[in-house]
């Protein structure tokens, strides 16, 4: 038989081998249709996510941006600085910013999104569920647990004998079953008070039973409470009431609120510096338009030096050289040439302004500042505007709500220099009958579990202490090392950073004093550039100057009108440099920052917790733990629009002005790029042009005329130095639900 065993083992052995090494190595698979369309040769693509999005109407509706080509706008959009900040934050979920440069396209959103602050940035801190401050009150929550459990047992039993199976059933038969319900609630103080309900039910066929099945129903009441180790008001509220040391304590409600503020301040500097570089866009916009009509009037003036100078090439006089009118046609042609980049670096700024106010890159209308810099002298009071900055500084704001954050955690660590000491106790009121619940009470003892539950026959109680101590407290004092540092570290960070601000202060207070200087000298200079071409023209109509003085000074007339209005408007940017610094660049815009609405449901939630808290009885313990925090609500606008701290001056001082005499001529051109080089028209040459004399047409209207320096008057009412009492606009933030003071906004 064993020899047959083996035979068949054998065979099969070799039949095993003999089938695998004769496997196909592409086998035949059944209902195979050759449709193979579902296989992929790669393992990554480059894929589309499948997200539903709506895209912006001004993306949408875009148009063929302005250049030299395309330099016929349907209409001119005269904005002033006012109505750009209320677009741009009527605009703005994002922050949008140019990083302060005008000239290179915005690309920092597309680098960096996750950077770059939003309106929903403030709410997404305070319902993080993490470390928010809704998930810090979280955990003081009460909580409720049940857990219900069936078993069935059925095993043989190790019996024998008579007394034994009289005794013990040989084969033993259970049913189990089980229901466990608390409700727990931890304290302001750390402790944690239990009230639970137990539950058991059990049937076995042990012969010895008074009851084949019975019921044990107990309702018991626990505490458990730290005397040392965690214990106090402090503590929970900074590190919350499941911290250790080294995890930060990120589930600490005081820690939570400072977290919020920290997201707050971003924000504000997210609002701050998008303001800024509207204001830079907006006056560098306004100075390439007047950039535009200095060398609109130099070509203009070049060109009618051209055409004299070629009129007399033309017949041959004197005057007349071919060398002079290649000197007077190259001038015309280098002007053309900074008219026409001029005027493409015009519609770049204009695009910037656009982007900042969160508007289509094209939309037909040209924007051009209505608003014009300001000639009054800015007076200061070092002092007062150094304190100042000091105090409203957002930056020092943030940086010192990170040094007491790192204070409360000190706080808080030191707690774990404590051993654990921890008082429980427990008491517990016991039923146990035949039914659980039966209504009829017989009278006989142990006839249901709830009967005897509420006679209060057995009851149960323990106290006790628990202690446990880390021996050389290794881990806990390296952590209050830590913090220790951690807190010198905030203190010198934020010593450097007033450092900073005050010369940051220092630097933005001497440019105003240094372009102010410089815009009264470039008008002098301008003034005295038109003198010297009237001068130089007269002289040469007399034959007694050359044809290169006239176009130098032509060239410098240009150069000192763009010159004086750079330095207007550095005057303007300095200006906004000083508020920027000193914390009030916000209200010098008439910006308020403001959480948004909140559902009706929620006020009157509110409302309803007011008066509760109005009815009840207040106790004033004389201290907190911990200490005060906040100073209270930070005001933004301290001051009114007009003085800033400072003193506006309608006329600068007689001694600081040099000497004008009346009747300077002015400038002329129209500030209006509609028309440029490229599409003007061209008379019929002469006999002997080398090529056609183009004609251009004069831009229209005179710009607003300009007084001597002696003469200037008080700041218009754009001259945002004084702005008009116009009501601030209010931006709002995303609002999350959060408790407030007086109520809880509903889910």
């Amino acid at each position: 038989m064993n020899r047959q065993l083996h035979k068949i083992w054998a065979v099969l052995t070799c039949a095993m081998m003999v089938a695998t090494g004769c496997t196909p190595s592409q086998p035949f698979y059944f209902f195979e249709d050759g449709d193979l369309s579902h296989y992929r040769g790669v393992a990554t693509e480059i894929e589309y996510a499948d997200v539903e999005t709506q895209r912006l109407a001004d993306v949408d509706g875009a148009l063929a941006p302005f250049s030299l080509k395309n330099s016929q706008p349907r209409e001119i959009w005269d904005l002033t600085l006012q109505e750009a900040v209320k677009v741009t934050l009527q605009n703005s979920r994002v922050m949008r910013t140019i990083g302060g440069q005008v000239v290179q396209p915005p690309a920092l959103l597309s680098q960096a999104p996750d950077s770059f602050p939003t309106v929903y940035d403030p709410a997404i801190a305070e319902s993080n569920p993490r470390i928010g401050v809704e998930a810090a009150l979280a955990a003081f929550d009460a909580q409720l647990a049940s857990s219900m459990m069936w078993a069935k047992n059925d095993r043989p039993v190790n019996v024998t004998g008579f007394f034994g199976q009289a005794i013990f059933a040989p084969v033993f038969e259970q049913d189990l079953g089980q229901n466990t319900t608390q409700i727990s609630k931890t304290t302001a103080t750390g402790g944690q008070f239990f009230m639970r309900s137990n539950t058991f039910y059990e049937y076995n066929n042990n012969p010895t039973r008074q009851f084949p099945s019975d019921w044990n129903q107990n309702i018991e009441a626990e505490f458990r409470h730290p005397l040392l180790q965690g214990a106090g008001v402090q503590f929970n509220r900074i590190a919350g009431p499941n911290a250790q040391p080294g995890f930060f304590f990120a589930n600490g409600v005081i820690l939570a609120r400072i977290n919020h503020d920290i997201s707050l301040a971003d924000f504000e500097i997210g609002v701050r510096t998008m303001i800024r570089d509207l204001e830079t866009a907006y006056w560098e916009l306004y100075f390439n338009y007047r950039n535009l009509d200095a060398l609109i009037a130099g070509r203009d003036s070049a060109l009618q030096t051209w055409r004299r100078v070629y009129a007399l090439y033309i017949v041959s006089a004197v005057g007349g050289e071919a060398e002079k009118e290649a000197q007077a046609r190259e001038q015309y042609f280098l002007f053309r040439a900074q008219v026409e980049n001029a005027l493409s670096q015009l519609y770049s700024t204009e695009n910037r302004v656009r982007y900042i106010m969160g508007l289509a890159s094209t939309d037909g209308r040209l924007i051009r500042p209505s608003d014009e810099p300001t000639i009054a002298r800015l007076n200061l009071d070092w002092y007062e505007t150094h304190a100042e900055s000091l105090a409203r500084s957002t930056e020092l704001r943030r940086q010192k709500w990170r040094v007491k954050q790192r204070e409360m955690e000190l706080i808080a660590t030191k707690n774990f220099l404590l051993p654990r000491l921890d008082a429980n106790g427990r008491y517990r009121w016991l039923g146990w009958g035949d039914d659980w619940w039966y209504a009829n009470r017989t009278g006989a003892p142990f006839s249901n579990a709830m009967q005897t539950l509420t006679r209060g026959t057995f009851q149960e109680w323990q106290l006790g202490l628990t202690f446990q101590m880390n021996i050389g407290f290794r881990k806990e004092l390296a952590a209050v090392r830590n913090m220790q540092l951690l807190l010198t570290r905030e203190r010198a960070v934020l010593q450097d950073e007033e450092l900073e601000v005050s010369h940051q202060l220092s630097d933005a207070m001497r440019n105003v004093d240094r372009y102010y200087g410089l815009s009264q000298t470039n008008f002098n200079r301008r003034v005295a550039a038109e003198r010297n071409v009237e001068a130089v023209k007269a002289a040469y109509e007399t034959g007694t100057v050359t044809l290169d003085l006239v176009l130098d000074a032509q060239r410098r007339l240009a150069d000192a009108e763009s010159s004086y209005y750079r330095s207007l408007v550095d005057y303007m940017l300095a200006i906004r440099d000083v508020h920027l610094r000193k914390g009030s660049l916000l209200e010098y815009n008439g910006v308020f920052l403001n959480e948004g609405p909140w559902p009706a449901k929620a006020y009157y939630d509110a409302l309803k917790r007011a008066r509760e808290r109005d009815a009840a009885m207040f106790i004033d313990y004389g201290f907190t733990q911990p200490r005060v925090m906040s100073r209270g609500r930070y005001q933004q606008h301290i001051h009114g629009y007009d003085a800033a701290g400072g003193t506006i001056l309608t006329a600068p001082a007689p001694a600081e002005v040099e000497e004008v005499p009346a009747g300077a001529p002015r400038p002329t051109g129209e500030i209006s790029p509609t028309a440029t080089g490229a599409n003007m028209p061209a008379p019929a040459a002469g006999p002997n042009a080398p090529f056609a004399v183009p004609t251009a047409p004069k831009f229209g209207a005179a710009p607003r005329p300009m007084q001597g320096m002696a003469d200037w008057p008080a700041p218009a009412t754009g001259g945002r130095l004084a702005p008009p009492g116009v009501r601030p606009v209010q931006y709002q933030a995303a609002q999350a639900p959060r408790a407030s003071v007086v109520g809880v906004r509903p889910q």
